[in-house]
């Protein structure tokens, strides 16, 4: 069978088992949410409501029903793509989660720019002497930056840089007194569309801080990544046949170590993605960052049921059409790739 046939199969074998993943993960959020301690009917009415009374909101909201009935309402709607109401704001699931996903994408990408770049940059110091002090500081930065807690971490910066240095907002992702440009949402992408150069600023101000500060904590992974792959890479039979027909260095480096420690990284991106939802959640909660990571941690503090299936479900299928990407990608770069 050729390479193209059977990179088509897995592809095809991939996007095939992806509902059956997105199925399993909504029905385990269903079940964990029922479980759960808490009613969201006290986190609308209160508890000191009249019992008739949130018998009827419960009625209203069909939690009265049985678990069964609920799970099958529930997949019925996934599968039509109707996710349903929020229980506290009363508007579609759907709006709110593309109202709050383009901050947490316009976050996300940034930080993981700046992740890619630190880390790399950093990790490329594997070829220095082994233990010198380029190297131990180079292995430093990656179990540093690993293991920080983001939220002791986004707290330093925004003590440092916006309280004591004023060079930046301590929070939120737009200067209150502007409007925000109109458009899809991504404020730098609808100011430079728009051509407001002054919304771009603010935008470009607000947005720094934390997206500097979840990259800089990410970047330890590209580090060490990098610093792995490489150091093995340098020691491969290939590098040192190169090295025997009189290449420098640089030239040994560069065209035949370098790509091939590449190549481990980019699905080391595609998990960092998955990794990138839960350190968003503690900058964008420290931040006032209105991301759909703030928003799901509301609604579960509020058991609005309907927004926390939402936003897993999309979260989730992000995750994994980005996962058939990368191993994708990876799969046509590297033919010693085996399906």
């Amino acid at each position: 069978m050729s390479r193209g046939r059977e990179l088509l199969r897995y592809v095809s074998t991939r996007l095939a088992l992806a509902p059956v993943m997105l199925w399993l993960i909504s029905s385990l959020v269903f079940l964990l949410l029922r479980v759960a301690p808490g009613d969201p009917v006290d986190a609308v009415l209160g508890s000191r409501a009249p019992e008739a009374v949130k018998a009827e909101l419960r009625a209203q909201l069909g939690l009265d029903q049985s678990l069964g009935k609920q799970y099958f309402d529930f997949l019925w709607g996934l599968v039509h793509g109707d996710l349903g109401m929020a229980l506290i704001d009363e508007k579609p699931v759907t709006e709110i989660i593309s109202r709050a996903l383009p901050a947490s994408l316009e976050l996300s990408v940034t930080a993981l720019v700046v992740a890619a770049v630190v880390g790399l940059s950093v990790g490329f110091t594997a070829i220095a002497r082994s233990e010198g002090r380029l190297d131990l500081a180079g292995r430093f930065y990656g179990i540093g930056t690993y293991a920080l807690p983001p939220f002791w971490v986004a707290m330093l910066a925004q003590l440092l840089f916006a309280v004591m240095l004023g060079w930046l907002p301590v929070g939120g992702r737009f200067p209150p007194g502007m409007l925000p440009p109109e458009g899809s949402g991504c404020l730098i992408a609808d100011s430079l569309r728009s051509g407001n150069w002054q919304a771009l600023q603010g935008s470009l101000r607000h947005l720094v801080l934390p997206a500097c500060t979840l990259g800089l904590l990410l970047s330890g992974v590209f580090t060490n990544a990098l610093r792995l792959n490489l150091n093995r890479t340098l020691r491969s039979d290939y590098v040192e046949a190169a090295r025997s027909r009189g290449l420098n260095e640089t030239q040994v480096v560069l065209r035949h170590a370098l790509p091939n420690a590449l190549l481990p990284v980019l699905t080391i991106a595609g998990i960092t993605v998955a990794s990138l939802i839960g350190g968003a959640l503690l900058i964008e909660v420290t931040f006032s960052w209105p991301g759909i990571a703030l928003r799901l941690q509301e609604s579960i503090n509020q058991r609005d049921y309907p927004v926390v299936q939402g936003i897993v479900v999309v979260v989730a299928s992000l995750v994994v059409l980005i996962s058939v990407a990368v191993d994708l990608l990876v799969a046509l770069l590297d033919p010693r790739v085996k399906y």
